[in-house]
């Protein structure tokens, strides 16, 4: 399938490829040569399912230092810093389309090194988790590494905080799937501790390599997968001393694997799909 069709707006048609990373889909639009812009509106109506449906609209822009910088909207419209299988679509969509391995991404707030390592799986080093409550961050000057949160007059203890480019919060739990995260996932999500929202996963650790998940995804909801949750999920059990610092997460249509080197740093592999050129109509 050629990757060489590049993005152009022709009166209210754009040409944009849908990929997924373990069920977690995107639409990709590339500006590197035509200027597309889309409305707040117009990607919250895109995003609903009845019509197109995504969880991610991610842009490619133009080669800037060496590196591609991305912009990043959830389906609510709301624009945020990262999503981790999204940049790894786009990593293997633009590795196919240059005929290259390696990619560098800028997103907002953070430089992302990608590799392809095989047919359809990408590495992404991520950078390093932030920690302190600034960072996260949080309304109040709390421990990061032990929220509680009282949820529906039910007590969610022990939940671990961390940014890995956009803010999480996991719970370490007996069964991820027993609780209803269609209810209780945008109550945390919009916790007034949160100034600017958060990301909610239920992890159940299986042994010292293997985690199950279920995640609350900000700004799109409940989701197949997620790769920063992915991500804060390793640093947090590695942190509380559950995990070895290689993990394998676990969601519904498969793994992603998550390693932390000695310096923090934080790489994520894992598969993503073919591309499938579409056109979008607004």
């Amino acid at each position: 399938m050629s990757t060489n069709n590049y993005t152009t707006l022709n009166m209210l048609e754009i040409n944009a490829y849908r990929m997924d990373g373990l069920g977690n889909d995107f639409i990709i639009v590339d500006r590197r040569e035509n200027s597309v812009n889309l409305s707040k509106e117009e990607i919250i109506k895109l995003g609903d399912r009845k019509i197109l449906g995504f969880d991610q609209i991610l842009f490619i822009e133009k080669l800037q230092s060496n590196s591609y910088p991305i912009t990043i909207y959830n389906s609510d419209g709301g624009e945020v810093s990262a999503c981790g299988n999204g940049a790894r679509c786009v990593a293997y969509l633009l590795g196919k389309n240059l005929n290259i391995k390696e990619i560098k991404l800028k997103t907002s707030n953070r430089l992302l090194s990608a590799k392809i390592v095989g047919d359809f799986d990408v590495e992404l080093e991520m950078g390093k988790p932030l920690f302190n409550f600034e960072e996260i961050p949080l309304s109040k000057t709390i421990n990061p590494s032990n929220i509680t949160l009282n949820i529906n007059n039910k007590v969610f203890t022990g939940g671990f905080c961390v940014n890995v480019g956009n803010p999480h919060i996991i719970f370490f739990v007996k069964d991820c799937f027993e609780h209803d995260l269609k209810v209780i996932g945008p109550k945390i999500e919009n916790d007034n501790l949160f100034p600017e929202k958060i990301n909610v996963t239920f992890a159940q650790v299986i042994d010292k390599s293997n985690i199950k998940v279920n995640v609350w995804e900000r700004g799109a909801g409940l989701t197949k997968a997620c790769g920063t949750a992915a991500c804060a999920t390793a640093v947090a059990s590695y942190e509380k001393k559950l995990t070895e610092n290689n993990v394998n997460i676990k969601f519904k249509e498969g793994i992603l694997n998550i390693k932390l080197d000695t310096e923090q740093n934080i790489f994520m592999t894992g598969p993503v799909s073919d591309i499938k050129n579409i056109k979008i109509e607004i």
